[in-house]
């Protein structure tokens, strides 16, 4: 993929791809490569709610999840409630039937009855045929502690319900109670939901496993519950058991918000047609929003803040990306220094197989002993994964937006234990596409305190903070 790409890139193809969906464990990314815009998932301000009332009389609680189940239950009436985990057939382990992995349930425990299953292993759906097999009416899907809050409203064969870590543990605590009972209801989707956007628990984490001077992901965007046309040639699920057919289908995936963030590139490409593919990167990198709907910061599967590991340089906002005032543009020659930085004494350089490199005007290009570091890459974020004492990196970015004016740099979130410092702190600008350089030292100032990576941000602005040209900062002070 990388090679392919940076040939793509070299003629002037922007190429989005995926981050994964591997995450939330650290450094789960793939497609890492500086020429490639790296996509995250997140959530938008939609749900499909599914509710799970349990219990009796006034002891009766209801917890909220998701669902796009097209079978539903008796309004009102009450079934019997079981835990997958008590369920188990003879030749199963309680450990597989709280998954509810084929074969795993016993029918005489399960007829008849709602069944509380545990996210993870198998399909989410396939439980619910487990359960159906079984005899069951009906599924609870219940978050393991690594799923936290993050629900997904799935196309289940039978009524069904995805809740959340939290709400799974009431359920759970009630369920030990003799005689449980409860129901799943659905209504129509809702909106405005808050908090959003938050980060998918799938959705691949950073550092950058490979290069971890660069920052990525690079963005984020919507990947949870999309609703897109499908082809009727397979089921909703894609499984074999799965006989239904639907003309639109709803699908979660770093697959999903990466297609949003092609689409804006293109949006962008029309716009200015003579762009490069790093300044197509850099405007939406650089407009990408960190906060929610509910004026508080992006939030991860647990609810606690989430990073630029998770979220890049932000959710995308497709408007601002139109009109980004700067950006940072980078050659295919800027790639080169930066391979032959991670390689210096390799001539030519190989990255990551056999990878030839060149230059601007197409001929190969051979590393120089010049002093460049990987960190110093013309990129719209930096990343510095082994700070010792203080460093400073270079960046040069153009005015792609009136002429003249002055921009002035702000440090909009200082990184806890390293001091940041931009030099200058104002740009003028006497004429579009004029280019400006300015440095960032990073000094520390408590290595304990950054000892794990710590974050923060730069802002560039104009004099009516019509463009806010934003740039997130990773650093640490141990290496490796």
């Amino acid at each position: 993929m990388s090679i392919g790409t940076f040939y793509a890139v070299q003629r002037g193809v922007t190429v989005v791809c995926s981050a994964g969906n591997s995450g939330p464990q650290p450094g789960s990314l793939e497609n890492v490569a500086p020429w490639i815009l790296t996509v995250g998932a997140s959530t938008m301000d939609r749900d499909f709610p599914a509710y799970v009332t349990f219990g009796v009389g006034n002891n009766t609680m209801t917890v909220t999840g998701q669902s796009m189940a097209n079978s539903t239950l008796p309004e009102g009436q009450r079934y019997a409630m079981i835990n997958a985990k008590d369920a188990n057939a003879a030749n199963a382990t309680s450990d597989k039937s709280a998954l509810c992995l084929p074969g795993s349930l016993d029918q005489d425990m399960v007829r008849g009855k709602i069944v509380v299953c545990t996210r993870g292993t198998n399909a989410r759906v396939e439980k619910g045929l487990v359960v159906e097999q079984a005899g069951g009416v009906g599924m609870v899907l219940c978050n393991d502690a690594g799923s936290g809050d993050d629900v997904i409203a799935d196309p289940h064969l039978i009524a069904a319900a995805h809740i959340s870590y939290s709400q799974c543990k009431k359920l759970i605590s009630y369920l030990g109670n003799a005689n449980p009972v409860g129901y799943i209801t659905t209504t129509d989707a809702s909106f405005g939901v808050k908090p959003a956007p938050v980060m998918a628990a799938f959705s691949s984490r950073g550092p950058n496993p490979i290069t971890p001077q660069i920052l990525k992901p690079d963005i984020t965007a919507p990947g949870v519950s999309v609703i897109a046309a499908y082809s009727e040639a397979v089921s909703p699920t894609d499984l074999s058991f799965d006989n239904r057919r639907v003309a639109y289908n709803i699908e979660s995936g770093t697959s999903m918000s990466c297609p949003h963030v092609s689409g804006i590139a293109g949006l962008v490409k029309t716009k200015y047609p003579d762009w490069t593919p790093a300044m197509i990167k850099s405007a939406i990198m650089t407009t990408a929003t960190t906060g929610d709907n509910d004026s508080g910061k992006i939030r991860d599967e647990t609810g606690a803040a989430a990073t630029p590991f998770a979220y890049g340089a932000g959710h995308v906002n497709p408007v601002k990306a139109l009109d980004p005032g700067l950006v940072y543009d980078t050659t295919p020659t800027d790639y080169a220094n930066f391979l032959c930085a991670l390689r210096p004494t390799q001539n030519p350089l190989t990255f990551p197989l056999q990878l030839p490199l060149f230059g601007d005007d197409g001929k190969p290009w051979a590393c120089s002993q010049n002093g460049r570091r990987p960190e110093d890459l013309n990129y719209p974020s930096i990343a510095v994964p082994c700070l010792s004492g203080s460093t400073t990196v270079r960046r040069r970015v153009k005015n792609v937006g009136a002429a003249p004016c002055v921009y002035t740099v702000s440090v909009t979130e200082q990184l806890a234990g390293v001091k940041v410092t931009v030099e200058p702190s104002e740009l003028r600008f006497e004429k579009v596409l004029e280019g400006k350089e300015f440095t960032v030292r990073l000094e520390v100032q408590d290595a304990t305190a950054a000892a794990n990576y710590v974050f923060g941000s730069i802002e560039w602005s104009d004099e009516n903070q019509k463009h806010r040209v934003r740039s997130p900062i990773a650093a640490k002070t141990t290496c490796g």
